[in-house]
C-alpha cells in the first residue's frame, strides 16, 4: 500500500520526460500530489517523513480531501462516515496529520464541501 506514492510519482516522471519543459509544470504538480499526499505535519508520514512546509503545498490540500473522501465513501468493507463525523476526525489531525491553515480553510468551506460531498456520494440521509 506505501509504494503507490512512489510508484504514482514514478509514472508521472516518466510522463514528464515525453513532453517540453514549458509543458511540465502541471505534470511536475501531479507527481508532487502523488508522491506526498501521505506525508503528516507532524512528519510521521510516508514515503519521506516531510514535516511542516517541507511537504508540498499542493500534497498538504490532497492529503485532507484525500482522508475526508476516504472517511465519507461507502467501501467494500465500511459504511461511509456522516459529514459531521468526517469533518470531527479532520479537525482533530489539525497540526498533527495536517496543516492546520488548510483544515482551517477547509472547515471554513464545509458548506461548499458538504454540497460537492453530496453531489458525488448523494445527499445525506
Amino acid at each position: 500500500m506505501k509504494t503507490h506514492t512512489t510508484a504514482g510519482a514514478d509514472v508521472i516522471s516518466h510522463a514528464i520526460q515525453m513532453v517540453s519543459e514549458a509543458n511540465s509544470g502541471y505534470l511536475k504538480e501531479a507527481r508532487n500530489l502523488a508522491e506526498f499526499h501521505h506525508e503528516k505535519w507532524s512528519g510521521a508520514g510516508y514515503p519521506r517523513g516531510l514535516s511542516g512546509e517541507e511537504i508540498p503545498l499542493s500534497a498538504r490540500i490532497m492529503a485532507v480531501a484525500d482522508v475526508f473522501d476516504a472517511l465519507v465513501s461507502r467501501r467494500s468493507y465500511k459504511e461511509g462516515f456522516p459529514f459531521e463525523k468526517a469533518m470531527a476526525i479532520i479537525k482533530e489531525g489539525s497540526g498533527t496529520h495536517f496543516d492546520p491553515q488548510i483544515v482551517n480553510a477547509f472547515v471554513h468551506a464545509q458548506d461548499e464541501v458538504r454540497r460537492v460531498m453530496n453531489t458525488h456520494l448523494g445527499p445525506e440521509e
